[in-house]
């Protein structure tokens, strides 16, 4: 398991892989969805292909995480950075209804600069990292980790909630001596919380799956409504992208809409979904219906390229801001499959701050602990 999670392939290859399957499970699928299916395995096989004959490794188990960033320049501007985070996920549920509270329908209204300060917020997911990482007061530690997932809870945001429980979860085991197993109960616990906070989430936000009107096949309607819930997150994306595959759709506005700020709505743009209220395709159905297969492909091959940038960069230089790229890279990879994650100009624009702030961190006065050291797997 800890060869596989220094691949760079890892977190692109299985996560989609296991989504066509279970798309292919739990659909009665028309005819001709099959080769949109196919063609998004072909895409996750050719990366691990790619990683037999790569070099881009995270480092060896002797603890990815194996320097202690409390106290030094690069803990002080991420701890400022998680603090600037918290004061706007504080103004979020001061200033605008709370959806977990009031409506959980209200999660997507954006009005009257509510848009500007979610997108700071929705960083909301590096405060555990950040806490685990960045200090040794145990109740600041704490608050973080805790607001981290309080606040996704409130604003009922199963994305940021996934960001927050993956980002923690490899934290975790980075930080875990080689020597000792990975904690494998305390990752199966927060997944299954995680995966409960998910499904719970899902039946406030959308209501019942019963309103979802797709050709599902027996093992998904033997499930119950929490499980369901979690296979439509599952599939729904490679469904999708099948979908769009097989009607020949194109309309590169899509494509447009995500990559460039004030391009339009996505939403405006009239796709010719099987089920209007299931309307994601994976991160790679922009490209297909911009560009066709051969474009998706493409995207799946510059993904990866992003991934192995992101392994070299923490891998030569453990620097605290190097592996927040990477763990927005391996989450963004792990969604891949759902919907568009990496190739927005949100998730660029995150990237930009973690360079520009490790050159800021790098520039700021030394201290007596102004240089990373060995971590202490004790404290």
């Amino acid at each position: 398991m800890r060869r596989l999670l220094r691949l760079p392939s890892t977190y692109i290859a299985w996560p989609m892989l296991v989504a066509c399957a279970v798309t292919a499970a739990i659909y009665d699928l028309p005819a001709g969805y099959g080769d949109g299916l196919v063609s998004l395995a072909l895409g996750a096989t050719g990366s691990l292909i790619a990683d037999a004959f790569g070099t881009d490794r995270l480092p060896a188990w002797a603890g990815a995480v194996a320097v202690d960033y409390a106290g030094t320049r690069e803990g002080f501007v991420a701890l400022a950075l998680a603090m600037g985070v918290l004061g706007f996920c504080l103004l979020d549920v001061t200033l605008f209804p709370v959806a977990l509270i009031h409506d959980p329908s209200l999660y997507a209204t954006m009005e009257g600069g509510h848009e500007h300060i979610r997108r700071i917020a929705d960083m909301c997911w590096i405060l555990p990292v950040v806490g685990m990482l960045c200090t040794h007061h145990r109740p600041l530690r704490y608050a973080l980790i805790l607001a981290g997932f309080a606040f996704p809870i409130l604003v009922v945001d199963r994305n940021r909630l996934f960001a927050a429980v993956i980002g923690l979860a490899m934290v975790t085991m980075f930080r875990r001596d080689p020597k000792r197993p990975l904690p494998w109960r305390s990752m199966l616990v927060l997944g299954l919380a995680g995966a409960t906070a998910f499904s719970l989430l899902g039946i406030l936000r959308s209501g019942s799956v019963d309103t979802v009107d797709l050709p599902f096949g027996k093992v998904y309607r033997a499930a119950p409504a929490g499980i369901q819930w979690l296979l439509l997150y599952i599939s729904a994306g490679p469904y999708n992208f099948a979908s769009m595959m097989a009607k020949g759709f194109q309309n590169a506005d899509i494509l447009l809409a995500q990559m460039v700020p004030g391009a339009g709505a996505a939403a405006t743009v009239l796709l010719p979904l099987d089920a209007s209220n299931v309307n994601v395709g994976s991160e790679f159905m922009p490209f297909l219906v911009a560009w066709g297969p051969g474009g998706a492909l493409a995207a799946m091959a510059v993904l990866y390229a992003l991934m192995c940038w992101s392994v070299r960069r923490f891998t030569r230089s453990h620097s605290l801001f190097a592996l927040l790229v990477f763990l927005r890279m391996a989450y963004v990879c792990v969604m891949a499959p759902f919907a568009p994650q990496a190739f927005i100009w949100m998730n660029f624009g995150f990237l930009g701050l973690c360079l520009v702030l490790q050159v800021v961190a790098a520039w700021l006065p030394s201290r007596a602990r102004a240089e990373p050291h060995d971590l202490t797997l004790t404290h």
